[in-house]
């Protein structure tokens, strides 16, 4: 079922409990394709942001700020969330600005490399990321490149794909990962369960997926097999359910 809600257009599958998916900077079916048979249980609905289709285009820019606007008005009826990547920053962003309003958090592999100061790994993601997304293809040809194979883009050592160019263009201009500072304090001290997974496959990510879940005192998963692209990593489907359905007891029991 398709529905448009404020400026953005969320597509519904399944039955049962709601599960939010809001994707970064791949499209939903690229990010959440593996999930799929999850809708047996649940309610997937996957969320479009600006740019990506049918949802209209940024105004501006792709601005996580702004996916934190229209991600709010999402969360009226308690979900569960599942965000990835760039996804993850307006997440947070709308979870602590209403906390109580989700049933449960997972948090795959979020750019918030602030959280590990001193580590020149995360520091290098940062700078790499941040001018892909100022200069897009105009970026330096190798750092481009580096910044495709961490993000998990389909990429050799031949031309780029026309669908990473398309996608490199789309991201062109966004907002900087750096400037995010999601409020974290407010979802740890608001007590929502939370999962934080990653995919074994860049040290610095593991490193900052580390600082997240401690930071929110967390739960913490490491799948590989899929890079970037965790959800499709082997047991990731079967960990999500297990923390789903577990969520809800806790949440209910800290809740009395």
């Amino acid at each position: 079922m398709l529905a448009c809600v404020g400026e953005i257009v969320v597509v519904r599958d399944g039955s049962g409990p709601e599960v939010l998916l809001v994707h970064g900077g791949a499209g939903p079916r690229t990010t959440w394709g593996a999930l799929a048979a999850l809708s047996d249980r649940w309610t997937l609905a996957y969320v479009h942001r600006r740019g990506y289709p049918p949802s209209p285009p940024p105004k501006e820019r792709q601005d996580f700020e702004v996916d934190a606007l229209d991600l709010a008005p999402l969360l009226v009826g308690r979900p569960h969330v599942v965000a990835h990547s760039y996804g993850v920053l307006g997440t947070l962003i709308a979870a602590a600005a209403a906390p109580h309003s989700v049933r449960s958090l997972t948090l795959i592999e979020p750019p918030l490399n602030y959280l590990v100061p001193g580590d020149s790994e995360a520091a290098r993601l940062e700078r790499i990321g941040d001018a892909v997304l100022t200069h897009g293809m105009d970026a330096d040809p190798a750092e481009l490149r580096e910044f495709l194979r961490v993000a998990g883009a389909p990429i050799g050592d031949g031309p780029l794909p026309e669908a990473v160019v398309a996608g490199v263009r789309r991201a062109h201009g966004a907002r900087p990962t750096s400037e995010a500072r999601p409020r974290l304090d407010a979802i740890r001290d608001a007590g929502v369960p939370v999962l934080v997974a990653s995919g074994d496959h860049v040290a610095a990510l593991e490193r900052i997926c580390d600082a997240l879940a401690e930071a929110l005192g967390a739960q913490r998963s490491v799948h590989p097999g899929a890079g970037h692209f965790v959800a499709a990593a082997p047991g990731f489907a079967e960990q999500l359910e297990t923390f789903l359905r577990t969520s809800v007891t806790r949440r209910g029991s800290s809740s009395r």
